[in-house]
C-alpha cells in the first residue's frame, strides 16, 4: 500500500564560493526557531526513472528508488504549487511498484519506465524546534553527485523542509536569514530538473502546432493543449480518489468537446469527431461515481433541513444501505476506464491531434474576428433552447427542454472563457452572465434527478414496511424548488440575453 504525505520545502544554494566556505547560517532566533539540534550525516543512493523522453520531468514528477536514510523506498513526488509537492511512498523493490506505475500511466502510457539518472548525496541533518522542542522544520545539507551515463555534475544543495501543520511563512523568515549569508532560492524546482540541466538532458519543451502566432488557430490549439494538460494531470488525483478530481477531469472533457464543436469553422470536425465521442465515453464512465455522490450530498443536505417531527422511519440509515448499494461498483468502473487501452489511445489521440491539428481556413483568421462568430454562434443556439423550453407546459418535456438548455449554456460559458485572453473583459462578462443561467439550470435538473430518487427510495421503504412519509416530504421540496427555478428563469435569461453583452464581443 502506497503511503502519501505532503511536502511543503524550500531549496537553497550558495550564491558564492566564500559563502559556501563560511557553510549555513545558524536559524536559532529565526521567527520561532529556539533550537537547533543536529541529527547526524547519512548517505543516500537515489535512482530516478522516467520513460527515454523524460515525460515526467516535463511534467514537473519525479520516481525515484532511494536507498539509505529512514525513508528508504520508492518515491513519486507530484507538484501541488511552487515548493509544495504530495510524496506517495511505496517498499523498496526491484521494479517499480505497480501503486506508482499506475499514478503515472496517463504520462508513461506504452512508453515504459527505466533509470534515467543516479544521485548520490551525502545529507547532513538538523532538526529546527521550537521554543517547547516540537519540530518545525528539517533542514538538510546536501552534497550531490549526479550521474547520468558518462556524464557527472556535483553541487551543494541545502533544504528545508515544514514538519507538518507548521506555518510557511517560517520558510520566508528562514530565507530572509540565508539571503544575508549568501544563499539564494535555487533556480532549480528538484534535484534531479538540476541533474539534467547540469548534464545536458533537460527535457524538450512540449510543443502543439497551431498554425502562425496570432491567428485564431494558435489560440484554439493552445486552449485544446491546456485541458488536455489539465486532464492529463488529474489522472493521478481521481486515482488516489482526492476530493473534486473527478469532477476537475470531467470538466476537461467538456470544455475540449465543446470547443471542438464551438470551433468548428478552426478545426475539421471530421477528425475531432471520433475523439469527441470518447471523450464522451470517459466522462460517462467518471460520471457514475461522481454523480451518485453529488446525489447523495444533497439528499443529506435536505434531510438535515427537516424537523424531527417529519423523519419517520429508518430513513438516515435506509439513505446509506441504498448510497453503499449504488456506489459499490462505480469506483471500480472509474478505474478501470483509467487503466484501459482505449483510454491510452484517448490520450495519444489528443496528442497526434494538437501535433498536428487539421486546420481549416478560418485558423488563419485574426482571432478578434473569428473567435466573437464562434461564440455568438454558440449564444444563439442557447437562445433558441431557452426559448423553446419556456414555451413548453411544465412536465417531463419541459424538463427535458431545460436539461438541453444547460447543456447548451455550459458550452456557451466554456466558449467565452476560452477566448477570454483574446478578447478580454467582454468575453469575461458574457461568460459570468451564462454561468447564472447555467447553475440555475443545474439546480433544477439536479431536482430532476433527485426526485427519481427519491420515488425509488419511497418504493424500497415500503417494499420493507417502512414509512414513506419522509420520502414524499422530500420529493414535494424538490417539486418546489424546480417550479422555483422555472419561475426564477426568465429574469436570470434577460439579464443573460442583454444585447449590449453580445454587442460588446463584435
Amino acid at each position: 500500500m502506497a503511503d502519501t504525505k505532503r511536502e511543503i520545502e524550500r531549496k537553497f544554494e550558495f550564491s558564492k564560493a566564500k559563502s559556501a566556505r563560511r557553510g549555513v547560517p545558524d536559524l536559532t532566533g529565526t521567527a520561532a526557531i529556539a533550537a537547533v539540534t543536529d541529527q547526524g550525516t547519512v548517505d543516500l543512493d537515489a535512482v530516478y526513472y522516467d520513460t527515454p523522453d523524460q515525460r515526467l520531468a516535463a511534467d514537473g514528477l519525479t520516481l525515484r528508488r532511494r536507498t539509505g536514510g529512514a525513508d528508504e523506498g520508492w518515491h513519486l513526488k507530484l507538484p501541488v504549487s511552487p515548493g509544495v509537492r504530495d510524496e506517495v511512498g511505496a517498499a523498496l523493490s526491484d521494479t517499480v511498484p505497480p501503486a506508482l506505475a499506475s499514478l503515472v500511466r496517463s504520462r508513461v502510457r506504452d512508453a515504459g519506465l527505466g533509470p534515467q539518472v543516479r544521485l548520490v548525496s551525502s545529507r547532513r541533518v538538523s532538526h529546527l524546534l521550537d521554543a517547547d522542542g516540537a519540530l518545525l522544520a528539517e533542514l538538510s545539507t546536501d552534497e550531490v553527485l549526479a550521474e547520468r551515463g558518462d556524464a557527472t555534475a556535483g553541487w551543494t544543495e541545502v533544504e528545508v523542509e515544514l514538519a507538518d501543520g507548521v506555518d510557511p511563512d517560517l520558510l520566508d523568515a528562514v530565507e530572509k536569514t540565508f539571503r544575508k549569508a549568501g544563499l539564494r532560492v535555487s533556480d532549480a524546482p528538484s534535484k534531479l530538473a538540476r541533474a539534467l540541466a547540469e548534464t545536458d538532458a533537460e527535457p524538450p519543451a512540449r510543443h502543439a502546432g497551431g498554425g502562425p502566432e496570432g491567428t485564431a488557430g494558435a489560440h484554439v490549439v493552445a486552449y485544446l493543449a491546456e485541458q488536455r494538460d489539465a486532464l492529463v494531470a488529474q489522472d493521478p488525483a481521481v486515482r488516489r480518489n482526492l476530493p473534486d478530481s473527478v469532477h476537475q477531469m470531467r470538466v476537461a472533457t467538456r470544455r475540449l468537446r465543446s470547443a471542438f464543436k464551438t470551433y468548428r469553422k478552426v478545426l475539421d470536425r471530421e477528425v475531432t469527431d471520433p475523439i469527441s465521442e470518447e471523450l464522451r465515453w470517459l466522462a460517462a464512465e467518471l460520471g457514475v461515481d461522481r454523480d451518485q455522490e453529488v446525489l447523495m450530498e444533497r439528499l443529506q443536505a435536505q434531510l438535515a433541513e427537516l424537523p424531527r417531527t417529519l423523519l419517520t422511519g429508518p430513513v438516515r440509515s435506509r439513505l446509506r444501505t441504498w448510497n453503499t448499494g449504488r456506489r459499490s461498483g462505480s469506483r471500480r468502473r472509474a478505474l478501470a476506464a483509467l487503466d484501459s487501452d482505449r483510454y491510452v489511445t484517448l490520450l495519444n489521440s489528443l496528442d497526434a491531434l494538437l501535433d498536428a491539428p487539421p486546420l481549416l481556413d478560418g485558423a488563419a483568421g485574426s482571432p478578434a474576428k473569428v473567435l466573437p462568430k464562434a461564440v455568438l454562434r454558440d449564444y444563439a443556439r442557447l437562445a433558441t433552447r431557452i426559448d423553446g423550453a419556456l414555451a413548453l407546459d411544465a412536465g417531463k418535456e419541459r424538463d427535458l427542454a431545460l436539461h438541453e438548455a444547460r447543456k447548451a449554456a455550459k458550452r456557451v460559458r466554456y466558449a467565452a472563457e476560452s477566448a477570454v485572453p483574446e478578447l478580454g473583459k467582454p468575453a469575461k462578462h458574457l461568460a459570468k452572465a451564462v454561468k447564472e443561467v447555467q447553475t440555475l439550470l443545474g439546480d433544477h435538473q439536479d431536482s430532476v434527478v433527485a426526485r427519481d430518487a427519491l420515488r425509488g427510495l419511497a418504493a424500497q421503504a415500503a417494499d420493507a414496511g417502512e414509512s414513506a412519509f419522509t420520502w414524499g416530504v422530500l420529493y414535494g421540496r424538490e417539486e418546489a424548488l424546480a417550479e422555483r427555478r422555472e419561475r426564477e428563469l426568465p429574469d436570470i435569461w434577460a439579464k443573460a440575453s442583454a444585447p449590449p453583452l453580445r454587442a460588446a464581443l463584435r
